[in-house]
């Protein structure tokens, strides 16, 4: 079956000569000038992808994207000739695709719309509660989490997680690779926190032999080892001043020099920070470059505590004993009573999630799979 395309453009030259190559293709497309004009459309004609300027006079195709059809989810590419990566991160709708700045050729075009429709409808929270992200709960809370994740994962711009320790922000980075542009590519965390300062640069952007004192063979670095896949910088507000500078270099310019190298690199890698502070309060007391912060967080993701989604616990709790009676070779585990769940839901988990699975492991092993109101209590403290 033929794909259905709608490109939306005000500019009359712009939408017919998109239109025409597209059905040059072979593609059905329709078209219109306005977003009014293109709700009318897709209300009366669903498409598979719809390819839009962003800026459509008093209105923009973020407006036409969250007001679409019940049941409707086009990919969408977006078009501008305003091409900064906030405007792409400002695309609230989970069906966006790519992005796509003015001027472009016809060819580029037609590459990126045939990758979108190559790709799987994505969006939904539900593709993202699975084992792909092991991100569980339907708190609405999180809920915003699975869309966010889900609204711009697609997308080519770094992302800030910002959570209390503990939260699932590594679970999050995982879920923005694996539902990304390249679920194939590495995945290459790191502590930002654990690294002497002294050899930061060298961890991150990798040295050559005989560099410094100990160097004594080249190292990538972890830049080079997540070339096309993505890049997780934990605790980033630990990073020493000298390594930001390297830091927003390479996401303005995309490109590093090892520490005792001659030429530059140019991995493709998508950058994802995470941190339990707050960046803004690091920048004011001068502990963090306000120029870093701003090309690290074109879009932020916000998890939230486990306090504030005690609903959640027994879920959790059933996912955990299940991955660890499998582990530890436990069959026939009684899951908790709902007076222990009750129990827990009340706790306050400084330690969010990760103290609750440590609870859980905990509770298998000492309590040899039963998990009794006060053995539980002992166990969180």
């Amino acid at each position: 079956m033929t794909a259905r395309i709608l490109v939306v453009e005000d500019d009359t030259a712009l939408r017919q000569m998109t239109s025409m190559a597209l059905s040059k293709e072979g593609y059905t497309v329709h078209s219109a000038a306005s977003v009014p004009e293109a709700r009318r459309l897709l209300t009366s004609d669903p498409v598979e992808l719809v390819v839009s300027d962003i800026y459509l006079g008093d209105a923009t195709a973020l407006d036409l994207l969250d007001s679409l059809p019940s049941g409707s989810s086009p990919r969408v590419i977006l078009v501008t000739a305003h091409g900064t990566v906030e405007t792409a991160a400002a695309a609230r709708s989970a069906g966006v695709f790519d992005y796509l700045a003015k001027p472009f050729t016809i060819g580029t075009l037609l590459e990126r719309v045939r990758a979108a429709l190559d790709t799987p409808p994505r969006g939904t929270a539900e593709t993202l509660t699975g084992p792909a992200s092991m991100i569980v709960g339907n708190h609405p809370s999180i809920v915003e989490v699975y869309k966010a994740i889900a609204r711009v994962a697609p997308l080519p711009v770094p992302v800030l997680l910002r959570g209390e320790t503990g939260t699932g922000k590594e679970l999050a980075a995982r879920a923005l690779h694996r539902f990304g542009r390249n679920p194939d590519g590495p995945f290459v965390p790191v502590n930002c926190g654990a690294i002497p300062e002294g050899l930061a640069e060298s961890e991150l952007f990798g040295h050559r032999r005989g560099s410094f004192t100990g160097a004594l063979s080249d190292h990538r670095g972890a830049v080079m080892q997540a070339d096309g896949g993505t890049l997780l910088l934990d605790e980033v507000a630990e990073l020493p001043a000298s390594t930001q500078v390297k830091l927003l270099r390479f996401l303005q310019e995309g490109e590093i020099r090892p520490v005792g190298g001659e030429r530059t690199l140019a991995p493709r890698v998508r950058v994802v920070a995470a941190t339990h502070r707050e960046l803004r309060d690091e920048v004011a007391a001068g502990r963090f470059r306000e120029d870093l912060y701003y090309r690290l967080t074109p879009y932020e993701i916000v998890i939230p505590p486990l306090r504030e989604r005690a609903p959640d616990i027994p879920a959790l709790v059933h996912t955990f004993l299940e991955r660890f009676a499998a582990r530890l070779g436990m069959e026939n585990v009684a899951g908790p009573t709902e007076e222990v769940l009750e129990m827990l839901r009340r706790l306050p988990w400084p330690g969010n999630v990760r103290q609750l699975e440590n609870v859980v492991q905990r509770a298998l092993v000492d309590l040899g799979g039963r998990a009794d109101p006060e053995g539980v209590r002992r166990l969180a403290g």
